[in-house]
């Protein structure tokens, strides 16, 4: 077995309290002077041209990529400028434009203000090639890493035709696809850059469930997807009225695919999506409430969910007539992308959008807290009652330094309708300094409740 790619930085030149970063999963890391960057840089008469956040470092072990963020002063790659701002130049208008990018290799150096790191990448080569697993193109070009199963650029591309491949593949032979033998797709729920999820109908049972496939965008090291699958087996373990279950886990020919209890009512955005972009009070309410009670339960088995939003709450209409609110994907997205399966979400012409993301999430990746999943809740209430995202994200300014930068709008500036107490709830919610305003999802719950019964 070969060891797994790292990515070190070396202080060259400077004074940190570490002189060695070294990198060997999937991280980000915010250089500049403010107290929440991964580097922290110091505030001395040397950097008084560092930005408070001054530039970011996507990092996919054996990949490295630099982006900076339209700082006064630029940074510097091999002595060459990637991004600065003009003089005449706020923080502010400098964010709204988009400055280079820059990928880094073996002995690149960074400098930013007085620091030098020196980067290096380590990769331990095999003489073995790399096939794509679904169409058996030779595909060692299309990835640094020189080990693990991959799938092509084209069959990335199609992954309802992935789909089919593995559901006829999946007879009593296979073992590692028992879990969806048996099953027919009835129509596709979704799509996205990672793949897609499809309703699909056991043969003999009737059962419904949602059938979803996603495509990494590197190869996966055995070890890799063994610690993947371990932290969806936590996720299975979840049992709670109002947590979407998670049935089972699998991987097979490059690709991972996972079944989980369908919802007939489809997700809250698409919910408010039909309503005009915004819901009642009263209807908000009750469906965070029920969130809350799920999310309280899964961080109390040790789960965080990373990624929490509208479109991953989802609602069954059950048959007495009443909805219920269920959570779905619970750890899913961002253990993928933790897993470093993604390829680079935080830079490039795809980067993540991160309107329900804490400023925590981005200064510390790898660190998520249920803290975090309380701010994104608290978001997704802001957003069904407004039609709005808590921060104000201008067309082509950089959505990560809005995140580190920007603090949430007060919600009654949105939409003047919500009521004060309401409002003063989901404003401390949304706070994140010193540190986010509620740390559980039942001191949210409870505040909620008593602002609904003071109404």
């Amino acid at each position: 077995m070969t060891r797994p790619p790292t990515v070190t930085l070396t202080l060259v030149e400077g004074r940190l309290d570490h002189t060695e970063y070294v990198f060997d999963e999937r991280a980000t890391a915010v250089l500049g002077r403010a107290r929440d960057c991964s580097l922290r840089l110091p505030n001395d008469e040397h950097h008084r041209t560092v930005s408070r956040h001054h530039c970011l470092l996507d990092i996919n072990p054996p990949d490295i990529r630099i982006r900076d963020f339209g700082s006064l002063n630029g940074t510097f790659v091999n002595g060459q400028k990637i991004g600065q701002r003009r003089s005449c130049q706020t923080p502010e208008q400098a964010a709204a434009e988009k400055f280079p990018e820059h990928d880094l290799d073996e002995g690149d150096k960074i400098r930013v203000g007085a620091t030098v790191f020196r980067v290096g990448v380590e990769v331990q080569h095999t003489l073995e090639r790399i096939w794509c697993r679904k169409c058996g193109r030779d595909v060692s070009g299309e990835t640094r890493v020189r080990d693990g199963e991959y799938l092509c650029a084209s069959c990335q591309a199609e992954p309802a035709a992935m789909l089919r491949l593995l559901l006829g593949l999946a007879h009593p032979e296979h073992e590692e696809l028992s879990s969806i033998a048996g099953f027919t797709l009835l129509k596709e729920l979704g799509h996205g850059g990672m793949g897609a999820v499809h309703l699909a109908r056991h043969e003999s049972s009737g059962e419904k469930v949602a059938l979803k496939v996603m495509l990494p965008k590197v190869a996966v090291r055995p070890e890799a997807r063994a610690r993947f699958l371990r932290e969806m087996a936590l996720t299975q373990a979840l049992r709670h009225p109002n947590i979407a279950r998670l049935r089972s886990s699998g991987f097979s020919k490059g690709t991972f695919f996972f079944t989980s209890e369908y919802c007939t009512g489809g997700g809250l955005d698409l919910l408010v999506d039909r309503n005009d972009g915004r819901l009642p009070v009263d209807q908000a309410l009750r469906i965070i409430d029920q969130a809350l009670e799920g999310l309280d339960h899964a961080h109390s088995q040790g789960v965080v969910h990373r990624d929490l939003s509208p479109s991953n709450i989802l609602l069954h209409n059950e048959a007495d007539g009443s909805t219920t609110a269920k959570i779905s994907d619970f750890g899913l997205g961002k253990a993928f992308d933790k897993a470093g399966f993604s390829g680079l979400t935080r830079t490039g012409e795809t980067a993540g959008k991160p309107w329900f993301m804490p400023r925590q999430q981005v200064s510390d990746f790898k660190n998520a807290t249920p803290a975090g999943d309380v701010w994104a809740l608290a978001a997704s209430l802001y957003h069904i009652l407004t039609g709005k995202y808590p921060r104000d994200f201008a067309r082509d300014k950089d959505v990560w330094q809005v995140v580190l930068d920007m603090p949430a709008v007060p919600v009654r500036e949105r939409e003047p309708s919500v009521p004060r107490a309401l409002a003063d709830v989901i404003d401390k919610a949304l706070q994140e300094e010193p540190v986010i305003g509620f740390q559980t999802a039942a001191e949210f719950r409870d505040a909620l409740l008593a602002a609904a019964e003071s109404r």
